[in-house]
């Protein structure tokens, strides 16, 4: 039985031409296929992006409807999305090793199986504990399966095509978000929390057989793991994780009244500097220091994490305003498939109008499009609702998809042209980008959002005073509405001073995430300013340089 398993993971004989040799060792080779073989090559891959996207979309799409079938309060279904980024944003610093050591088929298949089986158990075993355990089971499985959709996609289209292949790839994930809203709510109709989980499962599983029904490629493999490898790995995946749990859970628990944030970052910054104090003297770094502290990555990490954090502003701000104004996702099936088409235009257009020697426009662009967006979203009243939101949550999830690929190829790039050996230090960047970046969009957005609705309410409250003839109409008004279960005039009175009350609360609410989207608007803006700045600084360093060597 073993000799059986042994062959099951070996990755088959592939006698490559020399222009299709893999560029690194544990990617695949590049060799020509057959027509078909693509078209399977291309849609294994996108059933492999939604599996990877669907691990935290389903989660985050159902807080709410999770929290009340599993019996657990906000601050414990708020772990379930946390523990899947904690998971999810260090992995590939040892998954890539992994590959170049051990192959892509013994990657694939073992992930993929501990994936489906925790995800099996958790059907059985349904407490807090076990449901931790499948999300982060789902993010160290999200980051593997991302992984293998990218190199899936890769092996679908033709070698002159190999980017656009890439930002499809690193695209498909994310449109995983508006399709879980879209029919999550009839799977929770089915039997609640389980139908979800059988439906994960069930994605797993095909994702499972697709795998080993077709295998990619076979890559050159050689000795990469050392053993400092693995105290950088504990060192660094630690710090990620607890700033990770400080972001998602902080402003739940709220940052000042949980004595276990402070110790979180206690730990997490020792923890982070000693990992990178170790890697900035080693001679074969897993994080090569110098090369991440230089101008170029800085101004990439800078604007990529200003773009997580403005589009956040989906995720959280438009989404929490419809849920004030008393929309749920049964009642949004329209809005969020008008997100999800604009999600998948903006991965398509991405794709087609790749230009490689001009990678940060398309960055820009997507900044300025969130910018507007977001200053139009900031008028919304209590009379707006989804239909008034269409336009601009289009553009800003059409944003959302087409600045990722370009944004992965320039650091990308940049990587390559110092050497192959910084891949996995820009694989371990971007993925923090992306996990932490968003987190901290959420965290950011939502703070502001709380602080906002306070000091908005307060203001309401000011004004409100029993002896205005409007007040006293308005809570009349309110006890007339329960006058046929409240008989008694004194608790009627009551009964309208809270629905005013409720009222007031709701009226905050609205002004607060007015004031989200307008602090989005100028994030974005300001973000828009810095890079036009470095183009056009960068534009006039060219013509200056070509005007010394013409005069010279």
């Amino acid at each position: 039985m073993y000799s059986r398993l042994r062959r099951f993971l070996s990755e088959e004989r592939w006698d490559f031409a020399p222009h299709e040799v893999p560029v690194m060792p544990g990617s695949p080779g590049s060799p020509d296929h057959p027509h078909p073989r693509r078209v399977a090559y291309g849609l294994i891959s996108v059933l492999l992006g939604l599996t990877a996207g669907f691990g935290n979309a389903l989660i985050s799409a159902n807080t709410y409807t999770l929290q009340g079938a599993l019996g657990l309060d906000p601050a414990q279904i708020a772990w379930l999305p946390t523990v899947y980024v904690m998971t999810n944003v260090s992995i590939n610093l040892i998954m890539i090793k992994f590959r170049q050591q051990f192959g892509l088929r013994p990657f694939a298949m073992i992930f993929l199986f501990v994936y489906a089986v925790l995800t099996l158990a958790h059907l059985f075993v349904h407490g807090f504990a076990s449901a931790i355990a499948v999300r982060a089971a789902s993010g160290m499985a999200g980051a593997a399966v991302s992984s293998l959709a990218l190199y899936y996609m890769m092996q679908a289209l033709p070698a002159k095509w190999r980017l656009k292949a890439v930002v499809l790839g690193i695209g498909v994930p994310q449109c995983a978000t508006p399709l879980a809203r879209l029919f999550s709510p009839e799977l929770l109709s089915m039997s609640q929390w389980r139908t979800l989980y059988l439906f994960e499962l069930g994605l797993a599983l095909c994702s499972l057989a697709a795998v080993a029904w077709l295998r990619l490629p076979p890559t050159n493999r050689q000795k990469a793991f050392e053993p400092l490898d693995f105290v950088t790995f504990t060192l660094f995946a630690g710090a990620t994780a607890l700033f990770a749990a400080v972001l998602g859970l902080g402003r739940i628990v709220w940052w000042t009244q949980a004595p276990w944030i402070g110790w979180a970052l206690i730990a997490a910054i020792p923890m982070l500097a000693a990992a990178l104090l170790i890697e900035h003297h080693r001679v074969n770094p897993l994080l090569n220091t110098r090369w991440l502290g230089s101008a170029d990555i800085v101004r990439f990490t800078i604007v990529t994490i200003m773009a997580r954090i403005v589009l956040s502003e989906q995720t959280f701000a438009a989404v929490g305003l419809l849920t004030v104004l008393g929309q749920n996702n049964d009642q949004l099936v329209p809005f969020f498939s008008i997100i999800f088409v604009a999600s998948v235009v903006g991965v398509v257009a991405s794709a087609v109008l790749l230009n490689v020697q001009k990678l940060a426009h398309p960055v820009m662009l997507a900044i300025g499009i969130v910018a507007i967006a977001a200053f139009a979203d900031s008028h919304s009243t209590s009379l707006t609702r989804a239909p008034q939101l269409y336009v601009t949550q289009a553009l800003i999830a059409f944003s959302a998809t087409f600045f990722l690929g370009p944004s992965l190829l320039f650091g990308m790039t940049r990587a390559l042209q110092a050497g192959t050996g910084h891949i996995i230090s820009f694989i371990a960047l971007f993925g923090i980008i992306n996990g932490i970046g968003g987190l901290g969009g959420t965290a950011l957005l939502g703070t502001y959002q709380t602080i906002r609705e306070k000091a908005n309410s307060a203001a309401i409250v000011e004004q409100i005073s029993a002896t205005d003839p409007i007040v006293a109409q308005r809570i009349q008004a309110g006890g007339v509405a329960v006058a046929r279960v409240v008989g008694d005039p004194a608790l009627r009175s009551a009964e309208g001073a809270a629905i005013l009350s409720q009222t007031a609360t709701r009226e905050a609410n609205i002004l607060a995430y007015a004031d989200v989207f307008r602090l989005v608007a100028v994030l974005a803006a300001a973000t828009f300013g810095y890079l036009f700045f470095l183009l056009a600084r960068r534009d006039w360093r060219e013509r200056r340089a070509k005007t010394i060597s013409g005069t010279a």
